[in-house]
Formats: structure tokens, sequence, C-alpha cells
């Protein structure tokens, strides 16, 4: 199908994005791998698109204050092979590592993906096991919002129709990993968990777990990590909390692609290799 027409503009700063944002009538551009789907389908109808693709202050990633930053408009693919995030949080590039394909990892954009909030998309669960904080722009100033309270439902995030994503913060940490059942055709997540460890000598000292794919949302999985928390950093304890990992979860998505029984039974599975690949980095 066709989109309706619309007019494009290139922003050269941020504040020049926000400022033709705030005309009205009108949608971010970056890699357009959520928006023009929808724009073909008549779903999503902007009178202008304004390109923030190459505004320099929305790119790249980089430390600052014990954090590291990665600009929105970075794409999957420089989050993929970035050496900052190989060495200090690898489970971030490796989860950019399996979306899509090349061609859409060289286009898309983790900002775009985030505010997208695909409730398959991969890098949801990931934000919420890592405490992310998203950095959003708008034209009062900038905010910060928690990842856990940025996804609130189905295609829903705590983001105004004037605000942009600007950055988001992560800490480093290289306990943590991702783990996905995923469609073949689009790698969407069927069912894909994110969990993030902090070990103290034998011990589990604290766990944050995220879960995509089998909701309208992602979410974190509070059971198993109350489950982990305190305990020793065992296969037998992740064993026991992983194996009802599911149980906890309300209104399980069920789709041409699983049911809700499979995808309930797949959240211990990914769940328990999720944290045991966490936990092998210690």
């Amino acid at each position: 199908m066709i989109p309706s027409a619309f007019d494009y503009e290139r922003a050269i700063s941020l504040d020049d994005a926000l400022a033709k944002l705030s005309a009205g009538g009108a949608k971010t551009l970056a890699g357009g791998h959520s928006l023009f789907p929808l724009m073909k389908l008549r779903l999503s109808e902007p009178q202008r698109l304004i390109d923030i693709a190459r505004i320099p202050e929305l790119s790249g990633i980089r430390e600052a204050n014990g954090q590291i930053v990665i600009g929105a408009a970075t794409t999957h693919h420089d989050v993929a092979t970035s050496p900052v995030l190989a060495g200090q949080c690898p489970v971030l590039a490796e989860a950019a590592a399996t979306i899509g394909d090349q061609q859409v990892r060289n286009r898309g954009t983790m900002g775009g993906s985030l505010a997208h909030a695909d409730p398959s998309a991969d890098y949801p669960a990931v934000m919420l096991a890592l405490g992310a904080e998203f950095e959003l722009a708008g034209p009062n100033g900038r905010r910060r919002v928690k990842a856990e309270e940025f996804f609130q439902d189905l295609f829903t995030v705590d983001l105004g129709a004037d605000e942009i994503i600007a950055a988001v913060h992560v800490r480093p940490i290289r306990t943590a990993a991702y783990a996905k059942l995923y469609q073949r055709a689009s790698h969407y997540a069927i069912v894909g968990v994110a969990a993030a460890l902090e070990v103290n000598g034998g011990t589990i000292a604290s766990a944050r777990v995220g879960l995509t794919g089998a909701g309208s949302h992602a979410q974190r999985l509070t059971n198993v990590e109350q489950a982990l928390a305190g305990r020793p950093a065992t296969s037998d304890t992740i064993e026991a909390a992983a194996k009802n990992a599911g149980v906890g979860v309300a209104n399980v998505t069920a789709d041409i692609h699983a049911g809700e029984a499979y995808r309930r039974a797949m959240i211990a599975v990914f769940a328990k290799r999720a944290i045991s690949a966490a936990l092998a980095r210690k």
C-alpha cells in the first residue's frame, strides 16, 4: 500500500527537531522500520516527517559519570559492535546483534525501537534488567524516566507527542545476559528474557529480570527476582527460581506463533538460560 501524502523536513539539531515537532501534525523519523509500515497501512498519517537520524548529538556511545550514555539515533549495528558495550555491558551489544537482519540493524535505531515499544522487541527486556533510564527532551526541557515506568501498555510509553528520546543511560554490568525464542522470519521474540545479577562471593545479592514477547508490553519477573536474591549462586538456585517464572505473568499472549501454555513454559526455559548465562560471567 501507499502512505498518504506528507512533507519531509530534516532537522539539523535537537532544538530544531523539537521546534519542528511542536508545530503539530508531525512524526519523527530515524530508521523508519516501525513508522513506514504503519503509514503504508494508513494506521499513521502524519502530515510531516521530521528526520532526526543525522543529528550529531543524538548518536554515539560514551561513558559519563560512571554510566554508559547511548544516543537515541545510534543504530542497532553500532550498539552491537561497540567496544565500550562489549567491555562494560555486553548484554546490550549481544541483544542488538539479534535484532532483525543486517539491513535492519544498519538503519534501525535504539530510540526508534524504544519509542515504538513493540511487545516483542528485544531492547525493552534488557532495559528493564539493566535498570536503564531514558532521557527525554521536550519543549519544557529534559526529564528522565525509568524503564519500568516508560513501558506502560501495548505500543504505549511515557513519551509526549512533543518529546523525543535523546539518550539512554545504563550502568556498566558484565553479569547480565539475554536469551530468546524468536520468530524465524522477523527475529522478533516469541519469548525473550534478560537477567542482570549482582553477585557477592557465592551469593546473588540482587537480581533484575525482564521479559518481552509474552504480553502487551515488557515487564519484570519479580517472582524470579525474589527467588534469586540472597540465595547461593548455584544451579539449584537457578532451577528453583526459573521453574515457575511463567506462573506470575498475567495475560500471556496467544497468537499464530505460540499459544499461552507454550509461552508460559518457554518463559521458564529462557529465564533459566538467561540467568545461567549471566551467572557464568561472574
